[in-house]
C-alpha cells in the first residue's frame, strides 16, 4: 500500500542483449536494480518491475537512438516520460569502477537532477522513414564518388587509345559510356583490362559504372523516393 503513494525515478543502462534498470526515490534513495533481456518480453518485465515501486515520474535512458530506441518507445506508450541521459559521470567510474548497476543508478540520478538530459527523438512516422532514405542515399552517393575516383585513377595509367576515348567527358558522361561497355577479347591485355575494370560480366555491382546507372534508374522509378516528388 505504501508503494502506491511513493514516486520513483528510473535509470536504464542499455546494451545490445540486456538492459540494466535501477530505481530511486524522488529524494535520491536507491531502491532496487535488476537486469533484463532486451527483447519484447523483457520490456514488459521492465514495466512491471519499475511500476511495482510506485508512480514513475521519469525514466533516464542511455542510448535512446541506438540500443535503447525500442525500450524508449515502449516506455512512452506506457505514459512514462523518457529522458535521454548522457554518458555516465567519469569521476564516479574512477571512484567506484565500471558496472552496469552504477551506470543505471547514475542515469536515474541524472534524470532526477535534470543534469545532462535531453528529450529523445521519437524515431517513428514519416520523419524516421525519411531519415532512413536519406541515410541510404548518402551511402550510395559516397560509393558513387569512390567509384568515379577509382575510374579516374585507372584512366591515368591506361593506354593512350583508351584515355583519348574518354578524355574531355564529364563524370556523368563517362559513367554512362562505361555502362554501355562489355567485356570482349583477351582480358589479360592491358587495354582490355583497363577498359572493363569497372564492369562485371555477372551484372552491375553497387558502386560500379553500371551499378550507378541501375541505382539512378531505380531512384527514378521508385514512387516513394523523396527525389521522385521533388519539384
Amino acid at each position: 500500500m505504501a508503494n502506491e503513494h511513493r514516486k520513483v525515478i528510473v535509470g536504464i543502462d542499455t546494451h545490445a542483449d540486456t538492459h540494466h534498470v535501477a530505481v530511486i526515490t524522488e529524494t535520491g534513495v536507491h531502491v532496487a536494480d535488476k537486469e533484463f533481456l532486451a527483447v519484447g518480453s523483457g520490456y514488459q518485465k521492465i514495466i512491471a518491475f519499475i511500476t511495482g515501486f510506485g508512480q514513475v515520474l521519469a525514466a533516464g535512458v542511455e542510448g535512446t537512438g541506438s540500443y535503447g530506441a525500442e525500450l524508449s518507445r515502449v516506455l512512452t506508450k506506457e505514459g512514462i516520460e523518457v529522458l535521454e541521459v548522457m554518458r555516465p559521470n567519469r569521476q564516479g567510474r574512477r571512484l567506484k569502477g565500471k558496472s552496469d548497476p552504477l551506470d543505471a543508478y547514475q542515469a536515474a540520478e541524472s534524470a532526477l537532477a535534470g543534469r545532462g538530459t535531453a528529450t529523445p527523438k521519437a524515431r517513428d512516422g514519416a520523419v524516421e522513414a525519411l531519415r532512413v532514405l536519406r541515410a541510404e542515399r548518402s551511402t550510395a552517393m559516397r560509393a558513387r564518388v569512390a567509384v568515379m575516383n577509382q575510374v579516374q585513377s585507372f584512366l591515368v595509367s591506361a593506354p593512350e587509345a583508351l584515355r583519348a576515348k574518354y578524355r574531355g567527358l564529364t563524370s556523368a558522361a563517362m559513367m554512362a559510356a562505361l555502362e554501355k561497355t562489355r567485356p570482349a577479347g583477351d582480358i589479360s591485355e592491358p587495354f582490355k583490362r583497363h577498359r572493363h575494370r569497372a564492369q562485371t560480366p555477372r551484372g552491375p555491382l553497387p558502386g560500379t559504372a553500371s551499378g550507378i546507372g541501375a541505382d539512378r534508374c531505380r531512384t527514378r522509378r521508385d514512387p516513394h523516393h523523396p527525389r521522385t516528388h521533388a519539384p
